[in-house]
């Protein structure tokens, strides 16, 4: 898990998994290029890490927007051994029969089109350099059904199927593409969730979620980012298209 001499993109990397995986790297000796759309708060835990890390501001869904970051870690630092393809929103949460068109729209853009933008992108580099290691953030949502989120079950089941298609892509060729799927983890996005089913009692929500895992708790996004690191680093030498779930 020693990242020294290596440079990790991370997008949504202002705010919850994202920014645990950006000082993840970080600790472990990588220049980390830190991607969001919430400039204060990404510019923020770049200040956080030093000189080994640059944030830039980017909407995953404009394809200018991700080759520009794209181009600002070559720059910076020469190179893209890691990416972590994360940046990801949840929508609203309504029946199928209700869903708004637009929101719909919305979740795909950032959800699919923008992990699809960023493989179109950062594959070519690592592919040149004869070596990489992508992590896309699915969710437990790309495994199974979720009632009132059609939208992000959608987005995140498209996501582990370009995990698939890219890993067999660039696997002769050096580079490694897995996901991961997170279950309920204690981040602002989950919080949201929970506001949006019950407004009055979110917390009631948590604690019905809560009760029905295992462990008896929400992940953290640490334990998220421990498994990123994992399958960026070379201890995952053999692994490349599969999706890891991490759900507690």
């Amino acid at each position: 898990m020693d990242f020294t001499g290596k440079v990790a993109v991370v997008t949504g990397g202002a705010n919850g998994i994202g920014r645990a995986v950006s000082l993840g790297f970080a600790r472990r000796g990588a220049k980390v290029v830190v991607v969001d759309w919430d400039a204060e708060a990404g510019a923020a835990v770049a200040a956080e890490i030093g000189e080994a890390a640059i944030f830039r501001a980017a909407d995953v869904t404009r394809s200018a927007d991700v080759q520009a970051y794209v181009q600002a870690a070559l720059d910076a630092f020469g190179a893209i051994d890691c990416f972590h393809n994360n940046a990801g929103i949840e929508g609203r949460v309504a029946p199928t029969a209700e869903y708004d068109e637009a929101a719909f729209d919305a979740v795909m853009g950032v959800n699919v089109k923008g992990v699809f933008l960023g493989l179109r992108h950062v594959l070519p580099v690592m592919v040149r350099q004869g070596r990489g290691a992508v992590v896309n953030t699915a969710s437990i949502a790309g495994l199974v059904g979720t009632a009132g989120m059609p939208a992000y079950v959608a987005s995140k089941h498209a996501v582990i199927g370009l995990t698939k298609v890219a890993a067999g892509e660039v696997g002769p060729l050096g580079v490694r593409v897995n996901a991961i799927c997170p279950g309920p983890i204690a981040t602002r996005m989950v919080r949201d969730i929970a506001k949006q089913v019950s407004p009055n009692n979110p917390e009631g929500v948590e604690e019905r979620y809560a009760s029905s895992i295992p462990l008896r708790r929400y992940g953290t996004a640490e334990e998220v980012a421990n498994l990123v690191l994992f399958l960026c680093s070379d201890l995952a030498g053999n692994v490349t298209g599969a999706q890891y779930v991490v759900d507690g």
